[in-house]
């Protein structure tokens, strides 16, 4: 769907996400609402890591193919990061 930047209402698929991505900042955000452009990356973060009821998959998994790994998952191996590098039994412990 193309729009023009001057009449973003025709594009609903982005009004969607952007009235969810405000919705999170209203949760993520402090009273004085002030540090909303710090929290944003952490709302991205939750949008794109939660499974969507439609699809059954992440927005991430739609668009890269692969679950994503957090960051603590390469300090601490979990089984996906394990199956992913092939780690052996003792290497794990």
């Amino acid at each position: 769907m193309l729009s023009t930047a001057y009449y973003q209402a025709a594009n609903g698929p982005t009004e969607a996400l952007n009235k969810t991505i405000g919705k999170l900042l209203k949760k993520f955000v402090s009273k004085g609402q002030c540090d909303w452009d710090d929290k944003l990356g952490e709302c991205l973060w939750a949008y794109c890591t939660t499974v969507r009821t439609l699809t059954k998959a992440t927005p991430f998994f739609l668009v890269y193919g692969c679950e994503i790994v957090l960051p603590l998952e390469n300090q601490i191996p979990s089984l996906i990061v394990s199956l992913t590098i092939r780690m052996t039994k003792e290497e794990r412990y």
